[in-house]
């Protein structure tokens, strides 16, 4: 089961009534791809008017949850993003939960945090019919992101 970082369970296709969820596998250690990544979807939520920003959940699933306490978590998002939701959970519970929507867990790093498989190091967009409408790479600038969100929610 996971949890977000206030303790209350958390499914990424039942604990949101927002029409898109954003979902990104990363850890709070990662050196380079999980802030820049982060910091490009902190980004595009600004690029967004407040109609759009309303119907967006973004949230972080941790794949180090030994050193990703809630705390860890909250305080990591917040320096994005206040309203970002951060999810913990055992390893295998995260592990499942990503594969079911295409992502892989990689091996331990020596710095005890676990690496998103290269191929995998996508942000998720979950629309509220719990399909999986788009993908996007780590390279995603955060125009890209704003101007697909926008369409995702207007058609």
């Amino acid at each position: 089961m996971l949890e977000d970082t206030d303790g209350t369970p958390f499914s990424l296709t039942g604990s949101t009534d927002k029409r898109l969820t954003l979902v990104f596998f990363g850890y709070t250690n990662c050196p380079d791809i999980c802030p820049a990544v982060m910091a490009n979807l902190a980004s595009a939520m600004t690029r967004l008017d407040e109609a759009d920003r309303d119907q967006v959940e973004v949230v972080f699933v941790t794949t180090d949850p030994e050193r990703d306490t809630p705390e860890v978590l909250r305080s990591y998002l917040d320096r994005y993003d206040k309203s970002f939701v951060g999810v913990t959970g055992s390893l295998p519970d995260i592990a499942k939960v990503g594969l079911s929507i295409g992502v892989g867990l990689g091996t331990k790093l020596p710095s005890g945090g676990y690496e998103v498989d290269a191929h995998t190091t996508q942000t998720t967009a979950i629309d509220a019919d719990d399909e999986a409408p788009m993908f996007w790479g780590q390279q995603t600038s955060s125009a890209d992101f704003a101007s697909d969100i926008h369409l995702l929610l207007n058609g």
